[in-house]
């Protein structure tokens, strides 16, 4: 599948008219940083940290990017604490079909396609999905159609009740997972279109045990990672997730990028991929 564009553009969740400070504050808070400790890491003073925490001093430009390197805030997060001390949004947004991104798009496809027979997808900050190569087309056999018009979102498709939800063998085990990986997005992000969507597929039913795991190629526990286990035409698919991004993203776009990718988790399961795609 190509690289398309999301439709759901994220928005910084930061207060309309909060000043830079108080911002600030709230990501030293939430980082468990003190004043002084950043002002050591910033080559600032704890005094200084303090004033612009109240307002009593402004910030250089220079100095607003500097505590959010140190805050380790996220790039988009970083242009609304910039618009809040009064300058102008440092990193660009650019859209994903822009013929700028031409290389980013060719890379991003050539990687995921190459990973085949094995799943991959790439996803944005909401989760909508980007771009996915065969072996998640394979995963999706018999999902209905309405849940597969774009945009595709891949916690709604995992979750929903039509979804893949049914042929989840450990799906309490995986929508925890999954559901713990969206709160510390929220936290990160401070996204309310992401907290709207947690609440929504938080709230599908879930069964009150897990299908016992009776054949297939489920294979021994993973002490080392929490498999996803999936039925697929009579069989049981055994995989293990990672999740990769760009390393110091310069573009808010390419900063909330995530290519995750599943590996098979035992020798069954990768035998099977390799005999539909050889």
């Amino acid at each position: 599948m190509s690289v398309v564009p999301s439709s759901a553009v994220a928005t910084s969740s930061a207060p309309v008219g909060a000043g830079v400070g108080p911002l600030l504050r709230g990501w030293r808070e939430q980082r468990r940083v003190s004043q002084l400790e950043l002002a050591l890491r910033a080559g600032s003073s704890a005094r200084h940290i303090s004033f612009v925490e109240t307002g009593r001093s402004r910030p250089s430009e220079e100095m607003v990017l500097r505590l959010a390197e140190h805050l380790d805030v996220p790039v988009r997060e970083r242009n609304a604490l910039l618009l809040a001390a009064g300058y102008a949004p440092h990193y660009p947004e650019t859209p994903l079909d822009d013929p700028s991104m031409g290389a980013l798009r060719e890379g991003v496809e050539r990687l995921i396609q190459g990973y085949e027979p094995y799943p991959a997808l790439v996803v944005d900050a909401r989760y909508d999905v980007l771009a996915a190569n065969r072996g998640i087309a394979l995963l999706l056999d018999g999902v209905p159609d309405r849940l597969l018009v774009p945009p595709l979102n891949a916690m709604r498709l995992t979750l929903h009740p039509e979804g893949l939800a049914p042929r989840i063998r450990n799906l309490r085990a995986w929508r925890d997972h999954l559901l713990a990986q969206m709160d510390r997005q929220i936290a990160l992000l401070r996204s309310a279109p992401l907290r709207a969507l947690y609440e929504e597929v938080a709230a599908y039913p879930v069964p009150e045990r897990d299908p016992a795991e009776d054949g297939g190629s489920t294979g021994p526990p993973l002490p080392f990672a929490l498999p996803l286990r999936i039925e697929h035409e009579g069989r049981v698919l055994s995989f293990v997730s990672s999740i990769s991004t760009f390393n110091t993203p310069m573009d808010v776009t390419v900063a909330e990028l995530a290519v995750e990718t599943f590996l098979p988790a035992d020798p069954a399961t990768a035998k099977y991929l390799h005999s539909l795609h050889p």
